[in-house]
C-alpha cells in the first residue's frame, strides 16, 4: 500500500520518561482510517486509561472526513485499543504503581492497511529532566553541524 502515514506525538517524549513501547491496534470507524491517511489526528492532551480490563485512548482527536456524509464521526471520544490479555495485564499492573501512565506515542498504518498506534509507559519528568533533555539534544545538534 502507498499509505506512509506517521503521525508523531512530540510532546510525549518531552513530558515523560518512557520506559517501554508497545505497539497497538485500534478500531476506528470508516470515516476515522479515512482521516487518518490523510494524517488529521491530533494527540493534544491524550492519554490511555483502563476500563474494564481492557485498554481505551481519551481525547485523541481524529478530524472529521470531508465526504464522508451522514456516516461522519465525532472528532474526539474513546477508541479502544486492541492488545493481548498478557500485554494488557502487565501494564495494567504498572500503571497502578505510583507516577506511570500510558500515553500515544504515534500513530501509523502498516504494511497491511491497518491503523496502529505506539504507546509507551512513562513517568512524568521533572523540570531538571527537562532541561538535561533539551541540553543533550542542542549538543547533538551541534555535533551533527560539525560533522556535516
Amino acid at each position: 500500500m502507498p499509505d506512509n502515514v506517521y503521525i508523531k506525538n512530540r510532546p510525549a517524549t518531552f513530558e515523560y520518561a518512557i520506559e517501554d513501547r508497545l505497539k497497538a491496534g485500534i478500531v476506528l470507524s470508516g470515516s476515522e482510517i479515512k482521516s487518518v491517511r490523510n494524517g488529521k489526528v491530533s494527540f493534544n492532551d491524550s492519554y490511555c486509561f483502563f476500563e474494564d480490563g481492557e485498554l481505551w485512548i481519551k481525547s485523541l482527536h481524529i478530524a472529521e472526513y470531508v465526504n464522508a456524509g451522514y456516516a461522519g464521526h465525532a472528532p474526539v471520544h474513546d477508541r479502544k485499543l486492541l492488545l493481548q490479555r498478557k500485554e494488557l495485564n502487565k501494564w495494567h499492573l504498572k500503571v497502578k504503581e505510583k507516577g506511570f501512565t500510558i500515553v500515544p506515542l504515534s500513530m501509523f498504518i502498516n504494511e497491511n492497511g491497518y491503523a496502529k498506534v505506539e504507546i509507551g509507559l512513562g513517568k512524568g519528568k521533572k523540570l531538571h529532566d527537562k532541561r538535561d533533555t533539551i541540553r543533550s539534544r542542542d549538543v547533538e545538534r551541534e555535533m551533527k553541524r560539525h560533522i556535516k
